[in-house]
């Protein structure tokens, strides 16, 4: 009988966090040391061959619409696989969805964001409806009668997926729906109406061209009211015990995230509250995208770390022409330079993530600006990434039984979801002009003591900052990934090994990388990049 033989081993069991020396460093540099138990114990969970299935098994048995039942009544209802459930639920006894609000303590959002780093690495559609439930607390805490009863709920860690009015529920999770056809990005040309029921709540009438994760308990939506756009909470099922108005036309066929649910719907009368002021939808709903934003951030770092993770394993198992992979000088330089992007995505993240435990003008200048700048960048550099690590593993990366063609397939989402590039540099120039002291501290962040290539690199960002191109649309993206540069650059300057450092700015920062990865100027410490990378196992 034929032997199957040079082949890398399954990548599991393994510990995702005991093996990611980035990432505990970030934990520990970022002042959520303190979770390094619990952090610990979710890595194991989720490194287990049974729960590395799951993510698996979700994504073959995608989520299924049952918009009747058989007698014809609505029920607007999403069924998943058992495998969708397990790893929620797996999410929320970790507290990824809500931990920093109802146990906040200083890194509380640094540990949210490792567990969540975690997480989806193993699966990424579950991890839609957590990062909505932990972007809309600040929302609904604009309306305190809403919050008190929806906040106790959404704390809970008790996963229950029934369908039924939130009362009823051990915990809950929201969704949201922003866009319609006629506008995507431009919510202002939103024409769903909200019309004043009379006691002091509201009956949508319109639809949303994507609302995330229908199955959720509730969602946060904007719709028009007599004094402009208003943020609405529009759950599931009306105070009364009903069904609401919300009728699921179809879901989407997309390209990844296959495992969650992403519909089209139509309201018609459905009951919503109001949060906030009307006319104030965009304000209300804004703190929400900071933090959305930031786990778009997470999200994607996340899957650069999977990929180089199982090409750096793969390479370290697999022998070609008498030498391991990883000991193959070409192949040493595609895996350290993809290392490299990898590590510089994470320490920018979570340094991020530490901006929104903090209070003070420093920290909110630095979320206001650097959110959407990082945004942009990780996002738009994680499926370059993900394909260069699948060829790593050649034909075998290239099958289904691979995790590679998920991660690949998912990589696009972030950079589309909650503001496609262009918004998010958009913004970013927004940002700077209208923020007090934005200059000033952006220029101490990218500080890196002296080194050259860096001081130079962000001298010349500065003189554009403050010339004409900071007004210049058509060169947004080159600013704001030049500013995304200079701050992972000066972050690996102060925290990373010298070799990561020097090479990251030797590549990144001089004009010589070409835009391929493998591509690192000799001289580099290239083995010793490669091996920071790879997983302990």
């Amino acid at each position: 009988m034929f032997e199957v033989q040079n082949q890398p081993p399954p990548l599991e069991p393994y510990n995702l966090f005991a093996s990611d020396i980035v990432l505990r460093e970030a934990v520990r540099r970022e002042q959520a040391e303190w979770a390094e138990g619990g952090l610990n114990a979710l890595g194991v969970t989720l490194g287990r061959p049974e729960t590395v299935k799951l993510g698996f098994d979700a994504n073959k048995n995608p989520p299924q619409l049952r918009t009747l039942d058989r007698y014809g009544h609505r029920l607007d209802e999403v069924e998943f696989h058992p495998a969708w459930h397990e790893l929620l639920a797996i999410a929320l006894r970790a507290g990824l969805h809500s931990s920093p609000w109802s146990h906040p303590q200083n890194g509380a959002h640094v540990a949210r964001a490792a567990g969540t780093y975690m997480l989806n690495q193993i699966e990424s559609g579950v991890y839609c409806p957590v990062a909505m439930t932990y972007g809309a607390v600040p929302t609904l805490r604009n309306t305190p009668e809403v919050a008190a009863l929806w906040l106790p709920k959404i704390y809970g860690r008790d996963y229950d997926k029934r369908s039924v009015p939130v009362g009823e529920k051990s915990a809950a999770l929201l969704g949201m729906g922003m866009t319609e056809n006629q506008g995507g990005s431009d919510l202002r040309t939103n024409t769903t109406r909200a019309e004043p029921a009379g006691d002091g709540s509201y009956r949508l009438h319109g639809h949303k061209w994507f609302m995330s994760a229908p199955m959720c308990d509730a969602f946060l939506v904007l719709a028009q009211t007599d004094k402009g756009l208003g943020c609405f909470l529009l759950p599931r099922w009306t105070p009364d015990g009903e069904r609401n108005a919300i009728h699921i036309v179809r879901l989407k066929d997309k390209l990844g995230n296959k495992s969650n649910a992403s519909s089209e719907v139509e309201f018609v009368g459905a009951y919503a509250q109001l949060i906030g002021e009307e006319g104030r939808g965009i304000p209300t709903i804004i703190e929400m995208a900071g933090y959305t934003r930031l786990d778009c951030c997470i999200g994607s770092s996340s899957l650069m770390r999977q990929a180089v993770a199982q090409a750096t394993h793969h390479a370290r198992h697999r022998t070609v022409f008498q030498r391991k992979l990883i000991d193959q000088p070409l192949m040493t330089n595609v895996l350290a330079d993809l290392a490299l992007e990898s590590e510089a995505a994470a320490v920018l993240t979570f340094r991020l993530a530490r901006a929104y435990d903090e209070e003070g003008e420093t920290a909110q200048v630095f979320r206001r600006v650097v959110t959407p700048a990082a945004k942009f960048w990780i996002c738009k550099r994680t499926p370059m990434v993900t394909l260069e690590a699948m060829e790593v593993l050649g034909g075998s990366g290239y099958i289904e039984e691979s995790i590679m063609p998920r991660l690949y397939r998912e990589a696009p989402v972030n950079s589309i979801w909650e503001g496609s590039g262009n918004v998010m540099c958009l913004d970013v120039l927004r940002a700077i002009g209208r923020t007090a002291n934005a200059t000033a501290v952006l220029h101490r962040e990218l500080d890196g003591g002296g080194e050259p290539r860096l001081k130079a690199f962000v001298g010349k960002f500065e003189s554009r900052l403050s010339a004409a191109d900071r007004n210049d649309e058509a060169q947004a993206r080159v600013l704001v990934r030049d500013l995304v540069l200079g701050l992972q650059a000066a972050l690996l300057i102060k925290h990373a090994p010298s070799a990561v450092a020097d090479a990251f700015c030797a590549s990144r920062l001089t004009g010589e990388n070409g835009g391929a990865f493998g591509t690192l100027p000799r001289g580099c410490d290239l083995p010793a990049i490669a091996e920071r990378a790879s997983p302990l196992h």
